[in-house]
């Protein structure tokens, strides 16, 4: 996962029915962040309709996903999105053999539910469940969903384990409204 990747991760997927004004919005904040143009000791907020119209809108990129949508609260995250499996395999260039063809073709209804905590420029984000047309996944069989599946795509991806935030950010606190960005009080020359 690239540094530009990491708020995107973060934030899941979006609530429907954003306003072409909030994606603006949201993508200008973003940007700001990206570039390291946000204040040190400012916080960016973003709102819960601002990221849900951004999300929404940059989710129409990934073949094989539609229909997504979140909900936030304290610390927390959860998501909720359409997705054809096969469709996404198929756009990364992949040919799958006919019986994992059947088993995955089709639209699937899919579930997450994260925990983001976060602090001095590191973060750790907890994917604690995953339900795929309503049959859920915790625990062994979760983990072992992430490193088989998730891992194997985003070998970068870092899941239960610390990463850096990177672009000067301090912390990223999410709340029922919105999230909010605390930029750390130094910034640090910008990363290649």
């Amino acid at each position: 996962m690239t540094r530009a990747s990491v708020v995107g991760v973060l934030l899941l997927a979006p609530l429907l029915g954003g306003t072409a004004q909030e994606y603006v919005s949201a993508k200008r904040k973003l940007q700001q962040i990206e570039e390291q143009q946000a204040r040190p000791g400012s916080t960016v907020r973003l709102s819960a309709g601002e990221l849900n119209s951004y999300v929404e809108r940059e989710a129409h990129r990934i073949e094989g996903v539609r229909a997504p949508r979140i909900a936030l609260s304290r610390g927390r995250a959860e998501g909720w999105l359409v997705v054809d499996f096969l469709k996404l395999k198929q756009a990364r260039g992949e040919r799958p053999n006919w019986l994992m063809s059947q088993l995955l073709e089709g639209e699937h209804p899919v579930y997450v539910r994260t925990r983001l905590e976060s602090a001095a420029g590191q973060a750790v984000v907890y994917v604690e469940r995953v339900e795929i047309n309503g049959v859920g996944m915790e625990g062994r069989a979760l983990d072992y969903l992430i490193r088989r599946y998730v891992r194997a795509y985003y070998p970068e991806a870092k899941v239960g384990e610390p990463f850096e935030l990177g672009y000067g950010i301090e912390q990223i606190d999410v709340a029922p409204e919105g999230v909010l960005v605390r930029i750390g009080g130094v910034q640090v020359a910008r990363q290649p």
